[in-house]
């Protein structure tokens, strides 16, 4: 069973060390974390449903709150404080496409708009309701989940849109093939949100992101079914699949996708490589990008991340490995480099020996497959910190970007200088740190993450997430970075496409999301 004001899964926990505990409180000062609201105080504050009555709708208050809000920090405030404020009329669970179709005339009849659900894993609001005197009806994919046809010639596969990706990884995997998508939110994001956000998977640099996955599928909207057939490459003027993929719901729901599989490989491995100073590292892994070495992951950790996550982590040989490491000159600007290689085991030998030799040659010391196998394992584990970091009083949020690599050594510096300045006017801490999460021929993906006390008040907390968010996002937008590299815009981050995509762009956007929805009705206030 989810949680339904944290993350994940109620039976799996990922308890905060001591050392951990000891560390944060060195840095915040003492913790006081106040309780949370409990279930039911937060279940009355459900208000009637303005939805008549329909076969697929349910209109509990149970459901209708667990579909009220997604995984940003603003929604674990609001629901871990129980002031919501605003939740769907209804919660919708079609089995077919024709299911959806039905639904959508049902919610022009009624007025209501319309918001697209499939994992609920949004962090920068997709699938929030506005407040609004109309009503709003949640569309659930959850029902649908079918692997429809897999070509083996042609090496694609086509699902309904809300499958799981440990659903989709296991169908596949039944017939030797994998799509090799891994958000670190797979455990529970959807195919169909995955299409809809343009979501990167942490392997993409050998599997590719979703939008050289998606080979293209079917959409419902408020004026009919849109068919987007695939063709391996067509010239046939633009691609409407470009216009659904990173559409946020905006344009109709996603209710089918055709992807580009792959056989399973036949070996993996994730090895891990220490650096003594970030740029040296930097310029290891932007020599591996632009040298096109075939690896299939690459994380790098700035000096505080790699020191934070070794704290976090509690394994019982941090501690020796870190006397070891400063022995040989390895000290507190170390940098921790986790970098994968998958295909035929040659391939894997030889990758890893090309990859290792650029490193070495900027100062790194390849310490083999412990610290990338224990990667490997929290990878998808490690969201769960979130909820256990809560309870003893410490809030966490990320944020990220791509940027040219001109300025991504700057910019990995004042991203989370930032965020701390930001913090340090409101008289307060956070510990902020980056890491080079994906990185590109011109460019990387900076993912900064930030852990700060949980002030009891909820509006203090919000205030001090606010100030931090913006002057990062600023930041962002100064050294030239998009305003998101795989999240998405939501709702949160709605104030800085403008700036991205320019008076002219914005315009283009509403008028194509009007021509399928001349009405307005679905996910009103996301990307604009």
């Amino acid at each position: 069973m989810k949680r339904w004001n944290g993350w994940g899964n109620i039976n799996t926990d990922y308890p905060v060390p001591a050392s951990a505990r000891s560390y944060l409180a060195n840095l915040f000062g003492k913790l006081d974390p106040q309780p949370d609201a409990d279930y039911e105080t937060v279940l009355k504050s459900v208000p009637g449903s303005r939805l008549h009555g329909h076969p697929l709708v349910d209109v509990t208050a149970e459901t209708r709150l667990t579909h009220a809000r997604g995984q940003s920090l603003p929604d674990w405030v609001a629901l871990r404080s129980g002031r919501v404020g605003a939740f769907p009329d209804g919660v919708a669970y079609p089995q077919t496409g024709e299911d959806v179709r039905t639904l959508l005339a049902f919610a022009r009849v009624s007025g209501a708009k319309v918001i697209p659900y499939g994992g609920g894993t949004s962090v920068v609001g997709h699938i929030n309701p506005s407040k609004s005197d109309l009503p709003v009806l949640t569309i659930s994919l959850e029902h649908m989940t079918n692997l429809i046809d897999l070509d083996e010639f042609g090496n694609t596969a086509t699902f309904e849109a809300g499958v799981t990706g440990p659903a989709l990884e296991q169908t596949l995997a039944k017939r030797g093939y994998t799509l090799g998508h891994f958000p670190q939110s797979h455990e529970y994001s959807t195919l169909g949100g995955w299409v809809a956000t343009r979501s990167s998977g942490q392997q993409s640099y050998k599997y590719g992101r979703i939008e050289q996955l998606f080979a293209g599928g079917r959409l419902e909207t408020p004026r009919g079914l849109i068919e987007l057939p695939h063709f391996p490459a067509s010239a046939a003027g633009p691609d409407i699949k470009e216009m659904i993929l990173g559409s946020e719901g905006r344009m109709g729901v996603i209710t089918q996708a055709t992807v580009k599989v792959r056989r399973v490989p036949a070996a993996e491995e994730f090895y891990g490589v220490f650096f003594p100073a970030w740029e040296a590292a930097t310029q290891a892994v932007r020599l591996i990008a632009q040298g096109e070495i075939p690896v299939s992951m690459v994380r790098l950790s700035n000096p505080q991340e790699t020191e934070t996550t070794l704290i976090l982590s509690g394994k019982s040989w941090v501690g020796a490995a870190d006397k070891g490491l400063r022995l040989i000159g390895y000290g507190d600007n170390r940098c921790l480099l986790v970098f994968g290689v998958t295909g035929a085991a040659a391939h894997v030998r030889r990758t890893r020996a090309q990859a290792s030799s650029i490193c070495s040659r900027h100062g790194g010391l390849f310490v083999g497959t412990v610290v990338g196998h224990t990667w490997e394992k929290s990878r998808f584990y490690s969201p769960y910190l979130r909820n256990t970091l809560w309870e003893i009083g410490v809030a966490i949020d990320t944020l990220e970007t791509a940027i040219p690599w001109r300025n991504v050594m700057a910019a990995s510096t004042a991203i989370p200088a930032a965020i701390v300045t930001a913090m340090e006017t409101l008289g307060d801490k956070v510990l902020a740190f980056a890491h080079l999460s994906h990185v590109y021929r011109d460019g990387a993906s900076i993912y900064t993450t930030f852990l700060f006390r949980r002030p009891s008040d909820p509006d203090e907390l919000l205030a001090h997430w606010h100030a931090m968010k913006k002057a990062a996002s600023l930041t962002i937008q100064k050294y030239g970075g998009t305003i998101t590299h795989q999240h998405g815009i939501g709702t949160d981050l709605v104030p800085y496409l403008p700036a991205e995509k320019g008076p002219l762009g914005m315009d283009a956007l509403r008028a194509a999301c009007k021509s399928f929805d001349p009405d307005g009705m679905m996910n009103p206030g996301k990307l604009f």
